[in-house]
C-alpha cells in the first residue's frame, strides 16, 4: 500500500521550528495550531495574527479570452472591473450549486489572478480547461500554486505594523490590491481576508518566502506575549470566519445547494446578459428560475445555543413540535462572544429573527434561537 506524500507549504520549516501541530488539509501539511485554538483567535481579534495559506490554489488566466472566460465560470460581473480590483465569487455547474467560492483578481486588460480553495483547485482548473475547449477560447490557465506562497496578516493592528514599512500598503481600499517589489522580490497585497478583521493576504514567490518572513518579523518576538503580531493556524481560522458569518466550502457551499441560499446575493449578477457582459454565467438560467419561483428552499441562519455544548456539521436542526427544519453546517464556542454558535440551513420561512428551535445531538436536544449574521462584526 502505498500513499501520497503531502504537499509542503514554502515556510513549513518555519511551522516546525513554532512547534506548529501539523495535521493533513486538502493534501496539505499544514498548521492546525501553534499555543492554542483560542489563545490564536483572540490574537487576532485584539491585535494581528498571521496564517501560512499556501495551500489555496493560485490560477494565472491569461490570453484574449481571459474576461470572456471568467464571465462564463462566474458569478460576478467581471468585465467592470479595474486592474488591481479583487471580486469574491462564485463558480457554479449548471444547477446552480457551487462549485467553488474564489477570489478574481485582475492584473490588466487580459490577465487575472484567481484564488480558489486547496480542496478544490484541481476541479476547477479541469472546470476551466473544459469550458476553454468547448468554446474554443484563446486563453491559458496556469497553475502557480506551487511556484508562489500566500501569507495573510489579520487583525486591527496590522496596518499600523505595515505602515512601518510601507506608506502605500495602509491606504489601499478593501478588495484592492497592488503589485510591490521587496528588494528582489514581487508581492502581490491585496486588502482581503478571511477573519472579519482589517487585513491583508501576501502572494509572492516560493523561492522568497523565508526572506520575507525574515523582514516581516524582523522586530517582531512571536514567543513574547505582547507580540503585536503571532503566527495563527487554521484552527482559529475557523472560528474567527465562523463568527464572521463567512461560508467555508464543504460547509455552508456545496454543488449539491443553490448559491443564492448563503445569503451572498451580492456575488451573484443574475442580470448578467451576453449583449451587455459577452457571457452570461454557468448556473444563472437555474438560479433565475428559482428566484422566479419564490426563492431558494434553504436559508442559511445563525444560531445561538444555551450552555456550552457546541453543534456539529450535520446535527439535525428542529421545531419546537421536534420536526426536523434543517441541518447544522458549522459550529464552535464563539472565543469572543463566549456562546455557542452556530449556521444551519433551514427551510425558507419556517424560523423566524429570534425564533426557537432545538439542535439534536444524538444524545441531547439543545435550545437554541435564530440570531442575526454575521455573529461578529469589527467596529
Amino acid at each position: 500500500m502505498t500513499t501520497t506524500a503531502l504537499h509542503k507549504s514554502p515556510i513549513h520549516d518555519f511551522h516546525t521550528s513554532q512547534k506548529a501541530q501539523m495535521v493533513d488539509f486538502a493534501g496539505w501539511e499544514m498548521p492546525i495550531k501553534y499555543e492554542g485554538i483560542v489563545s490564536e483567535h483572540n490574537q487576532v481579534r485584539n491585535s494581528g495574527g498571521m496564517f501560512d495559506v499556501s495551500h489555496m490554489g493560485r490560477l494565472e488566466i491569461k490570453g484574449l479570452h481571459a474576461k470572456r472566460l471568467l464571465e462564463h465560470t462566474c458569478t460576478r460581473v467581471i468585465g467592470t472591473m479595474q486592474e488591481g480590483q479583487c471580486r469574491y465569487s462564485f463558480m457554479c455547474n449548471p444547477h446552480g450549486g457551487v462549485k467553488d467560492d474564489v477570489i478574481v483578481m485582475r492584473m490588466d486588460e487580459d490577465e487575472f489572478l484567481v484564488v480558489v480553495n486547496a480542496a478544490n483547485r484541481e476541479k476547477i482548473i479541469a472546470h476551466l480547461e473544459e469550458v476553454i475547449t468547448r468554446r474554443e477560447f484563446k486563453v491559458k490557465v496556469t497553475d502557480k500554486t506551487f511556484k508562489t506562497a500566500m501569507l495573510a496578516a489579520q487583525g486591527p493592528k496590522i496596518m499600523e505594523l505595515i505602515s512601518g514599512v510601507s506608506k502605500e500598503i495602509p491606504t489601499l481600499k478593501k478588495y484592492r490590491f497592488l503589485t510591490k517589489n521587496l528588494l528582489v522580490l514581487k508581492l502581490v497585497v491585496s486588502r482581503t481576508g478571511y477573519t472579519g478583521e482589517d487585513g491583508v493576504e501576501v502572494i509572492l514567490p516560493a523561492s522568497g518566502v523565508n526572506m520575507a518572513m525574515k523582514l516581516l518579523m524582523k522586530d517582531i518576538d512571536p514567543n513574547a506575549d505582547d507580540a503585536p503580531m503571532k503566527p495563527a493556524g487554521l484552527g482559529c481560522r475557523d472560528t474567527l470566519r465562523l463568527e464572521a458569518g463567512m461560508p467555508l466550502y464543504g460547509h455552508e457551499l456545496s454543488e449539491d445547494i443553490s448559491a443564492l441560499a448563503c445569503g451572498f446575493g451580492f456575488a451573484i449578477a443574475l442580470n448578467k446578459s451576453e449583449e451587455e457582459h459577452g457571457e452570461t454565467f454557468i448556473g444563472q438560467e437555474a438560479l433565475q428560475k428559482i428566484t422566479d419561483a419564490g426563492g431558494p428552499e434553504l436559508t442559511l441562519v445563525g444560531l445561538e445555543l444555551d450552555g456550552k455544548r457546541t453543534a456539529r456539521q450535520g446535527m439535525p436542526v428542529l421545531d419546537e413540535s421536534g420536526e426536523k427544519i434543517g441541518d447544522i453546517t458549522s459550529g464552535c464556542m464563539s472565543p469572543t462572544l463566549g456562546k455557542s454558535i452556530a449556521m444551519a440551513y433551514v427551510r425558507t420561512g419556517v424560523l423566524e429573527e429570534g425564533g426557537s428551535c432545538k439542535v439534536d445531538t444524538g444524545r441531547a436536544q439543545l435550545d437554541a434561537k435564530r440570531v442575526t449574521l454575521p455573529f461578529y462584526k469589527r467596529s
